[in-house]
C-alpha cells in the first residue's frame, strides 16, 4: 500500500492538512508546572502521575524516565513551591521581627496552592529551594545571637508550626470556599460551638465554660500569630545564655 507524502499538494476541493504542532520535549521542569498546575486546580490528591501525563498530552510511563514516582513529584513540587518565598536579607536589630515576617511569607506561599503543606510534614528538605529557607531562618536566628543548637532545634520547630496551620488554613479555605453561604454557616457553627462549651458541667470544665467566648472569638491569623509571638519569645530566650549540652 502506497503511503500518503507529505510534499503533495491539496487535491480540488479539500481543505489543507494542517501541520501538526512540534510536541515540547518532556523535563522534569515541564512535568513539574503540570504537577503545580493540577495541584492548584484540584489539589494535591489529584496531582497523581497519570493526572499530570493527561496534563502534558501524553502517556504516565513516559513521566518515569525524569521523576522516579509520586513521592519524587511531591517533593520537586515543594520544592518549587518554596522558591516563591521572599527571602529577607538578615539584620541582626531586627532578626525577631524578620524571623516572624518569614514565617508568614512562608504560610501565605503553602495556603496559595491548597493543600501542599502536607508534602512537607515529616519531610527533611533537600530541594536547593526548601534549604535556602531553612538557610535563611538559620541565618537570622544566628545573627540575632541564638546558640547554634538552639537554632537548629527551633528551625525544625517553626517548619512544624507553619505547615500544621498552613495544613489546617486549607482545611477551613475549603470549608469557606462556597461563598456568603458557607461563611455563614461556619459562622453559625462557631456560634453553636461557643453555645456548647458554655452548657457544659462548669464543675466538670470550669474553665471551658468561663472562656466560651475566648476560646471562639479569635480567627486564624490571629492565632497563627499568636504562635508565633509565642515561639520567637522562647527562642530569644537563649540568647546569652550558656548553651546546655
Amino acid at each position: 500500500m502506497a503511503t500518503e507524502r507529505s510534499d503533495m499538494p491539496t487535491p480540488p476541493g479539500r481543505r489543507p492538512r494542517k501541520a501538526a504542532a512540534a510536541r515540547q520535549p518532556l523535563t522534569r521542569e515541564l512535568i513539574v508546572d503540570a504537577a503545580i498546575r493540577v495541584l492548584d486546580a484540584e489539589g494535591l490528591e489529584a496531582a497523581t502521575m497519570r493526572r499530570v501525563a493527561q496534563e502534558l498530552g501524553t502517556g504516565a510511563a513516559s513521566l518515569y524516565a525524569h521523576v522516579s514516582g509520586r513521592e519524587e513529584l511531591r517533593e520537586l513540587m515543594l520544592d518549587r513551591v518554596a522558591g516563591e518565598v521572599r527571602l529577607p536579607v538578615p539584620d541582626p536589630a531586627r532578626w525577631q521581627e524578620q524571623l516572624k515576617e518569614l514565617a508568614l511569607e512562608t504560610r501565605r506561599v503553602l495556603t496559595s496552592h491548597r493543600d501542599i503543606a502536607q508534602v512537607s510534614i515529616g519531610l527533611i528538605p533537600t530541594g536547593p529551594n526548601l534549604l535556602a529557607v531553612a538557610e535563611a531562618q538559620l541565618a537570622l536566628m544566628r545573627a540575632g545571637g541564638v546558640p547554634p543548637k538552639i537554632a537548629a532545634l527551633a528551625v525544625d520547630t517553626l517548619g512544624m508550626f507553619v505547615d500544621a496551620d498552613a495544613i489546617e488554613g486549607t482545611i477551613y479555605s475549603a470549608k469557606l470556599s462556597g461563598g456568603a453561604e458557607a461563611i455563614e454557616k461556619f459562622h453559625r457553627y462557631l456560634g453553636e460551638i461557643r453555645d456548647f462549651f458554655k452548657a457544659l458541667p462548669a464543675d466538670r470544665y470550669p474553665n471551658v465554660t468561663a472562656m466560651a467566648q475566648e476560646l471562639t472569638s479569635e480567627g486564624g491569623d490571629a492565632r497563627f500569630e499568636f504562635g508565633l509571638d509565642i515561639l520567637l519569645r522562647g527562642i530569644a530566650s537563649y540568647v546569652d545564655a550558656p548553651e546546655t549540652s
